[in-house]
């Protein structure tokens, strides 16, 4: 524990040097701070798809730092410090665990998951679907929606029913289709993918990490055929598709 304890100390110390002394760092603001900490967000989340364990320490490196230097900045204004925002966590952590922390019993995951969310919705008097942010990438917060609303009950019974519900959505999807209104089609798009969403969550798939295996499936596989197109002297747009579709199968097979 005291090595970690000294590891972080040496980490507040660099960053009251550089906040001093640094003319980029001394510039910053909370707000420049918050597209930056949004690139490093996808970036660790990149090293955790890779499963590669030297860039996601470095990754979570970069996210610890934006945490020190948000809670130095606000400390200059006397909003708050570093220590108000872990002391504030482990209060939240403590409340919101009172299976640990408390007398109430839990059985398992899913028990924990529902006492949480009840928890939190009486901070404040929040409704159940407050904690989920606007800005957050649509196809995440369809998930954690879901996620949200289960955890209150209002679920499916069954994956049948889920499937059922992405069957009657895609029905409904291509009956707008022969109709051609792009604002209907949208609409029924968007509830096509909302249920295969919520039948993947039943299957305890998480569709981001699927689909991002398969965007980089996509991008391995498509590299492949453009390079080897290349080493003949030729072009993607040269070429026609069965010969694409060649060396396409090639690199499905490697």
């Amino acid at each position: 524990m005291q090595d970690k304890l000294q590891a972080f100390g040496r980490l507040l110390k660099i960053m009251d040097e550089l906040r001093e002394q640094c003319p980029w760092d001394k510039k910053q603001t909370i707000e420049s701070l918050r597209h930056l900490t949004i690139e490093e967000t996808y970036e660790l989340s990149d090293a955790i798809i890779k499963n590669d364990t030297t860039e996601l320490k470095k990754e979570l490196g970069d996210i610890l730092l934006h945490i020190v230097f948000y809670a130095r900045i606000a400390s200059e204004t006397n909003r708050f410090d570093i220590a108000d925002v872990i002391n504030s966590l482990c209060d939240k952590l403590i409340f919101r665990h009172p299976h640990i922390y408390g007398d109430v019993k839990v059985e398992n995951a899913e028990q924990v998951t529902r006492n949480w969310e009840k928890i939190k919705q009486k901070e404040g008097n929040k409704g159940a679907l407050s904690g989920v942010p606007s800005s957050m990438p649509s196809l995440v917060k369809a998930y954690r929606i879901q996620e949200k609303a289960q955890a209150v009950g209002f679920d499916w019974e069954k994956p049948e029913q889920v499937w059922e519900k992405v069957n009657e959505e895609l029905q409904e999807f291509h009956a707008e289709v022969k109709k051609q209104d792009q604002q209907k089609l949208e609409e029924e798009f968007g509830d096509v993918l909302f249920s295969l969403i919520n039948y993947a969550r039943f299957l305890n798939i998480n569709p981001e990490d699927a689909l991002e295996k398969t965007n980089r499936k996509f991008i391995y596989r498509f590299n492949y055929m453009e390079q080897k197109i290349k080493e003949q002297n030729k072009q993607l747009a040269d070429c026609s598709l069965e010969e694409m579709d060649k060396y396409w199968n090639e690199a499905k097979s490697h």
